[in-house]
């Protein structure tokens, strides 16, 4: 009779596979890498440059950056704050060989949301003629031309961040291609918790609630949109290179995230006034 009996590695190997990614977690993880990406955009992107261009103060919330001074650079600032912090993410999680799965997939998601914002709001402005580059490219002629340009730039650059970022969930995070559920789960759950935070968050500020259904949810529900299909795109060749562990519930991140989520809402939702 053939022996049957498994290694005690063996054992804990498949006791790790039959145990789900914990959803809390990935929840966690996502709000955290989100409010990041946001205040970047919001608090870096635009209100930093403003008060460094010429503004003397402004208010922050969730939602916009609000000041009397405005240009050019300072609507473009939140896309190039988001475009640099996607490189820069991306950049780190390559190097994060010895990590722990929750910080390299903290490092992708955060990425993924820098990049989809960044990239997507070029394509948003394009077709709608409203945010951030329709302000940019307002008074530049033909301005047919310019809409079409910001179309064309932000659906190429958006599939390309996407491809980058289904790489980066195989390759760096550990999660091979035919494990479509567990893809579906580490990509949907980000998604949806993306649009809560955005909704929660957007329902205090003080800007008026017109901002929220016009930019903040469209940035949230269109512009991490990415996350739904970009698994179907990921090249048949990528493969893992480390072992992508189960994702266990973790107290520390489900802790950060709630703290950080109290703050954004009732803090930053509300609006804070800053100055030069």
């Amino acid at each position: 009779m053939p022996d049957v009996t498994t290694s005690p590695a063996t054992s804990q190997r498949e006791r790790e596979i039959q145990t789900p990614d914990d959803a809390l977690t990935i929840i966690a993880i996502s709000l955290v890498a989100g409010i990041l990406t946001n205040i970047l955009h919001e608090g870096v992107g635009h209100g930093l440059t403003a008060l460094l261009t010429g503004a003397d103060s402004g208010v922050l919330t969730t939602v916009a950056w609000s000041s009397v001074y405005d240009s050019r650079l300072v609507e473009a600032g939140g896309t190039l704050a988001n475009l640099v912090a996607g490189l820069i993410f991306w950049l780190a999680l390559r190097s994060a060989k010895h990590a722990s799965g929750p910080i390299c997939y903290f490092l992708l998601l955060a990425c993924a949301y820098n990049l989809f914002t960044g990239t997507g709001y070029f394509f948003f402005s394009g077709v709608t003629d409203f945010g951030d580059w329709a302000a940019v490219i307002s008074g530049l002629y033909p301005h047919w031309f310019w809409r079409a340009l910001l179309v064309i730039v932000g659906a190429s650059s958006y599939f390309a961040a996407a491809l980058v970022v289904g790489i980066g969930l195989v390759r760096y995070v550990g999660i091979p291609r035919h494990e479509q559920n567990r893809l579906r789960k580490f990509t949907i759950v980000p998604y949806f918790s993306a649009i809560l935070l955005a909704i929660v968050a957007g329902l205090l500020n003080p800007l008026g609630m017109q901002l929220l259904w016009q930019s903040a949810l469209p940035a949230s529900a269109g512009g991490q949109s990415g996350l739904l299909w970009l698994q179907y795109y990921i090249p048949r060749r990528t493969e893992p290179r480390r072992t992508g562990e189960q994702l266990t519930r973790s107290y520390v991140w489900i802790g950060i995230a709630a703290v950080l989520a109290l703050v954004y809402v009732v803090v930053l939702g509300r609006g804070i006034t800053l100055h030069r």
